[in-house]
């Protein structure tokens, strides 16, 4: 339950609606919007007043050549539209987030009624966690409730400022923040072993933090991804042009070395599948991964890889995968990814605790069919990560205090 009086109130809700959307104007994922279901529901059942804000995409880092906002591109109208059909009802969709139009909009809503503000990024304020800007969005409600774990490590105007306009009995935390708190931390506190965290993606620097964390209190790591190959010239490997942070080859051979001291296995894929160009189109073969000819470069892990870490997975209690195993966007260099959505969706079904996040890899559990078998899927990625990693999050923190 959300722990703050919503009964006939008008309450603003910061969702997470960043969702993909195509040039048809169609959403192609609605995971995030359908976690924001059971909220939005509980405050519609209390006779509440729903007014939701949200962000979508980076609307100031990609302007029209004119220098303007791509407003049809950016705009939540579609998702306005979407939600309409979910709760079979009109949701009222307001052009703007701040200004005259929102300003009616919110006094004249009647309870139980839904409100969608146009995209928060629209406004420079709002990334830059302008106070002014944060006021004028809490003037529209009576309690403000944060829904949106995705955004809760950027300290933002509407994700994070606004708390202060709100005392501890006018602002609360949604139920899926709740969730994705609650599950974070059983990892964190009290995980059932064996315990095996699943880390890949293109960039060791983006995990650093998270298999230093790991490093502490998992059993076995599994690395995968173009993050992989950092790991693997470390090591004096031969990796072609395979991508690779050069700068982070020293503390990958320190988190390796870390990991023996404390006992933690880190598995690093034995073979790749490797292209001689980045497309799906190119010459592709399979060899060791410490022996990737120049020209040539991994993406994705291979055969043997895949069975090594399946049969690693084999005994585990719990799972936390974040980033995938390869290029799986390219059908050619998918199988390592959705091998491991797979195998995770089994072991989840016999027993296992599974936790996944970050956006590729939810993309690979929806694409695997198996979403269901999942524990927990959690929206956030950067979010998931701090957390994880033991920060705390504005977004929380902007609620608690």
């Amino acid at each position: 339950m959300i722990n703050v009086t919503v009964a006939g109130k008008k309450v603003l809700v910061r969702v997470d609606f960043n969702v993909p959307i195509d040039k048809d104007q169609m959403i192609t994922d609605d995971t995030r919007i359908r976690k924001a279901v059971p909220t939005i529901e509980y405050l519609l059942n209390k006779n509440a007043t729903v007014i939701l804000i949200s962000h979508l995409g980076r609307p100031l880092k990609k302007l029209l050549d004119d220098g303007s906002i791509n407003r049809k591109k950016f705009s939540l109208k579609p998702v306005a539209n979407h939600l309409s059909e979910i709760f079979e009802t009109t949701v009222t969709f307001v052009s703007d987030c701040i200004g005259e139009e929102a300003i009616k909009a919110c006094r004249d809503a009647v309870p139980g009624s839904i409100i969608l503000l146009e995209n928060t990024r629209f406004y420079k304020e709002e990334t830059a966690g302008d106070i002014d800007f944060a006021g004028k969005l809490a003037h529209y409600a009576d309690v403000f409730i944060n829904d949106a774990f995705g955004t809760a490590h950027r300290a933002h105007a509407s994700t994070a400022i606004i708390g202060q306009f709100f005392d501890k009995k006018q602002k609360g935390l949604g139920l899926l923040m709740q969730d994705e708190i609650a599950n974070a931390q059983k990892v964190l506190n009290s995980p059932s072993r064996p315990c095996i965290a699943i880390f890949g993606g293109a960039k060791v620097s983006d995990k650093i933090k998270l298999i230093e964390k790991f490093i502490n209190f998992a059993d076995t790591i599994i690395i995968g991804g173009g993050m992989s190959y950092t790991f693997i010239k470390a090591m004096n490997g031969s990796i072609g042009n395979s991508l690779c942070e050069d700068h982070q080859t020293d503390l990958a051979k320190d988190l390796l070395d870390r990991a023996d001291q404390y006992g933690v296995k880190i598995l690093i894929p034995e073979d790749s599948v490797i292209a001689n160009d980045f497309s799906n189109e190119a010459e592709i073969k399979t060899c060791l991964s410490n022996e990737i000819p120049d020209g040539w470069m991994g993406l994705d892990i291979g055969p043997n890889a895949i069975q090594t870490y399946k049969s690693a997975l084999s005994s585990a209690s719990t799972i936390i995968w974040n980033g995938p195993m390869g290029v799986f966007e390219m059908s050619n260099f998918s199988k390592g990814t959705m091998s491991i959505a797979h195998e995770i969706a089994n072991l989840s079904s016999k027993g296992a605790y599974t936790l996944v996040g970050g956006g590729d890899s939810v993309a690979a559990i929806n694409k695997s069919g198996r979403s269901e078998d999942i524990s927990f899927i959690s929206t956030g990625g950067g979010a998931l990560l701090a957390f994880l990693e033991g920060k705390k999050l504005p977004g929380i923190l902007a609620i608690e205090s």
